[in-house]
């Protein structure tokens, strides 16, 4: 006599096991730190609020496409982000660093569970216009703020990210 049982998930807990144990996907990405071109006298940092997400303000980012290098994508998210590539790269992030996407964003970025990242400081070229108003704008409103008033506007899931890698450039002297 032959026992099936075994064949038969053992209880919820077991498929729960299976689903958490899953190697997350994390989409390459860059993200741009940007200085206003008052820098290094006057230490202003770019952010802006997401068209796509009520209230969510960060730095310019973008996925790295295929034969793509982490700089190439760089200077063209920017171009598509803020229309405008006119940046002088100040330093890389020496790390890839990953993050989670939220639930709610989850589901829009699917395959992808987070993001891993490859950070740059630049500066604003004296003369560059920032133009939101791009093919699809991605951003509603910018401002420029000093590093004080960054973490009032960035929206939560990015904030660890965010402290981390501008502490690493604050530690080095770049801010």
């Amino acid at each position: 006599m032959h026992s099936f049982a075994a064949a038969a998930p053992k209880s919820n807990q077991s498929m729960n096991n299976l689903k958490s144990s899953k190697e997350k996907r994390y989409r390459p990405n860059v993200a741009a730190i940007v200085l206003s071109s008052k820098y290094p006298e006057k230490v202003e940092f770019f952010i802006a609020s997401r068209s796509d997400i009520k209230d969510a303000w960060q730095f310019p980012q973008g996925g790295i496409d295929k034969g793509e290098t982490p700089r190439e994508a760089l200077f063209r998210e920017l171009k598509e982000e803020i229309g405008t590539d006119q940046v002088e790269v100040v330093a890389e992030f020496p790390e890839w660093v990953s993050y989670d996407f939220p639930e709610v964003i989850a589901k829009k970025m699917y395959p992808f569970d987070g993001q891993r990242q490859k950070y740059f400081l630049v500066r604003l070229k004296p003369g560059a216009k920032i133009n939101l108003d791009t093919e699809e704008p991605e951003f509603l409103h910018y401002t420029f703020v000093p590093y004080s008033k960054i973490f009032d506007y960035i929206t939560y899931f990015k904030r660890p990210v965010y402290k981390r890698v501008l502490n690493y450039f604050r530690k080095k002297g770049y801010l």
